[in-house]
């Protein structure tokens, strides 16, 4: 990729991370550490690789080969090396590895590392410097222990543990409680990680000392629920949203063409406004119209009715330009699709096809921090598995081109 010369080059150039991680929680941190310039190393089991290249939807290969899509999306600009920590060569390989490198990032659950003798306390004998950071359900530090500290947990946990399907309430009837339809419950503590291992890297910097990182998926989720912490610890009130504070965050309208929700404050200048450009000066007269002692049932059984005579006969995009200038803020509903062909999305270049290791293409959405004084984001496609075992293995793991072989041929890498 040509490169402007008086760009400053990515934040973690130089960089170097072992990617212990597996599913997404973990890989989408590193994903972050990869598109912002650090070298990171997939840590993958020989012959199956981690979980997510044998899950999800899969794109084919015209010879019949398939790899998943999702780990094509969360994968890209890293390599990967096959090892088997119980083979006590690959053991010492890693360990090499790790007095290498930077930062190591797991996500494999409470003390897995630590039941194969790899633990922290050997982590920060082999290298003082090293950020060693856990993804778990309920954390991993010895000195920060919790009545689920041993509970496992995934997306679907910690979106219940965290807050997050008790805002959202249950379904018609009082049916289950629902979730976000995303695995916001992995890459929300993936996203706090990076973070993390960056704050770490800045204390290292400054003492030359590495340190734990003990990110808890519980904790990433329960701090996003902080507006209605407040709210809580103000009122009182513990359960989902009512419809007064729903209608105070929006109203969904119905266009032409789907959805279009407008949110956000709404001053009786905007409301005004609206009606004046539908033509319903008319309804100016009751201030019911104007957002003043308006009720729930008035809001759905009357407002919303008067303003989708006129929405339904818009596409989206034409109703949000209107509302927009009435003093509304306005988006639309949009599907996977709708952001694909976004033309928003792809004037602000926020895609990027790092190819599906077949020669072929795979579209998938950038890291969205820009860093507009540094060089472009790598794209490099994901790697296939162990392609890069023999390189990283008699370079930073310190073995002969024999016992690499010798490897092979145990099936440990």
């Amino acid at each position: 990729m040509q490169q402007n010369k008086d760009l400053l080059p990515l934040p973690l150039e130089g960089i170097r991370v072992l990617d212990a991680t597996h599913i997404v929680a973990g890989p989408f941190c590193s994903l972050i550490l990869a598109d912002m310039g650090a070298e990171v190393i997939k840590i993958e089991r020989p012959k199956s690789g981690e979980l997510n290249r044998s899950r999800g939807d899969f794109i084919q290969s015209g010879d019949g080969r398939s790899i998943s899509a999702r780990f094509l999306g969360l994968n890209r600009n890293k390599k990967s090396v096959t090892l088997d920590l119980r083979n006590p060569t690959c053991k010492t390989a890693f360990e090499s590895m790790v007095s290498a490198s930077d930062v190591l990032v797991d996500n494999w659950g409470p003390g897995a590392l630590e039941r194969l003798g790899l633990g922290y306390g050997r982590l920060r004998e082999i290298n003082q410097g090293l950020i060693y950071a856990t993804i778990t359900g309920y954390g991993d530090n010895e000195g920060l222990q919790g009545p689920y500290s041993s509970w496992p947990a995934n997306n679907l946990c910690v979106q219940g543990m965290g807050g997050w399907m008790g805002l959202i309430g249950t379904g018609d009837g009082g049916g289950p409680a629902q979730s976000v339809g995303e695995n916001v419950g992995d890459s929300v503590p993936g996203l706090w990680t990076a973070l993390a291992i960056v704050l770490a890297l800045e204390t290292r910097r400054k003492t030359g000392l590495g340190q734990h990182v003990d990110m808890a998926m519980y904790e990433c989720m329960a701090a996003h629920t902080l507006s209605n912490m407040a709210a809580y610890q103000a009122t009182g009130f513990d359960g989902p949203p009512s419809q007064e504070s729903a209608i105070g965050a929006g109203l969904v309208l119905q266009a032409r063409d789907g959805q279009v929700v407008l949110a956000g404050a709404r001053p009786e200048r905007s409301w005004d406004a609206m009606w004046r450009m539908l033509g319903r000066d008319d309804l100016l007269q009751d201030p019911r119209y104007l957002g003043k002692g308006t009720t729930p049932g008035f809001y759905y059984g009357q407002i919303v009715p008067a303003i989708e005579e006129w929405s339904k006969e818009l596409p989206r995009a034409e109703v949000c330009r209107r509302l927009t200038e009435a003093g509304f803020s306005m988006g639309m509903v949009q599907t996977m699709g709708d952001l694909d062909r976004c033309p928003h999305m792809e004037a602000r270049g926020m895609f990027v096809d790092a190819g599906d290791t077949f020669g072929g293409s795979f579209r998938s959405m950038k890291t969205p921090i820009r860093l507009t004084g540094c060089v472009e984001m790598p794209e490099e496609s994901p790697p296939p598995l162990g392609s890069d075992s023999q390189a990283v293995l008699c370079g930073i793991g310190g073995l002969t081109q024999d016992q690499v072989e010798q490897l092979q041929q145990e099936g440990a890498i």
